[in-house]
């Protein structure tokens, strides 16, 4: 081989030794920013969104939501739908990829402002990333309770397909009417309210 061969050859390999460990860094980096969203969790994840209040210790009453495990919430506490709310309660069923869900959750914040201790309002984020969902719930300035059912767990016991969903839950943890479909007003929320749940807002 002469030297000009040579050369060539070694030319020839450091390219290729650079091509790999670029390559190697731009599959290293994707791999990095996939394991960041597995490892982003409820718990660790930096949100307005608020803890879910203490329900008492009993069991609820209605047995369609007892099966659905304690759902976690971001920043603390959890949702347990086998247990008695204590007051009359709203889950909200969203998700930041549902484009109606996006415009009717500023009117559940608003329910869950006029709500105080009468009735109590929690964002149940469902089919969902936690990264997405919490994004779009400080982006939108939503800061009502919220709870993370990735895998639509509630959704899944009532029989619900879609998204978005309006449970009204009596204080007993029972379901006293679901409005399947987007919310068109505050004031829709509020009749609802006091049709299903018996408390005028």
């Amino acid at each position: 081989m002469s030297t000009g061969d040579r050369g060539d050859a070694r030319r020839r390999a450091a390219a290729l030794l650079g091509l790999g460990l670029l390559l190697s860094a731009c599959t290293s980096s994707e791999a990095d920013e996939v394991q960041a969203v597995e490892r982003a969790t409820v718990a660790g994840t930096d949100t307005d969104l608020a803890a879910c209040p203490d329900q008492p210790d009993e069991p609820a009453a209605d047995s369609d939501l007892s099966a659905v495990p304690p759902i976690e919430c971001f920043t603390g506490g959890t949702l347990d739908l086998g247990l008695a709310q204590g007051v009359p309660t709203v889950l909200n069923l969203w998700a930041s990829w549902c484009q109606p869900c996006r415009e009717e959750l500023p009117w559940v914040q608003q329910l869950a402002g006029l709500a105080g201790d009468r009735v109590r309002v929690v964002g149940v984020v469902s089919q969902d990333g936690v990264p997405q969902a919490a994004s779009f719930a400080d982006d939108a300035g939503v800061t009502l309770p919220g709870a993370f059912d990735g895998q639509g767990d509630v959704a899944a016991a009532l029989g619900l397909r879609g998204l978005p969903h309006t449970v009204f839950l009596t204080a007993d943890g029972s379901v006293a009417f679901v409005r399947t479909g987007q919310v068109t007003s505050l004031d829709e929320l509020r009749a609802l309210v006091a049709e299903h749940l018996g408390v005028q807002l």
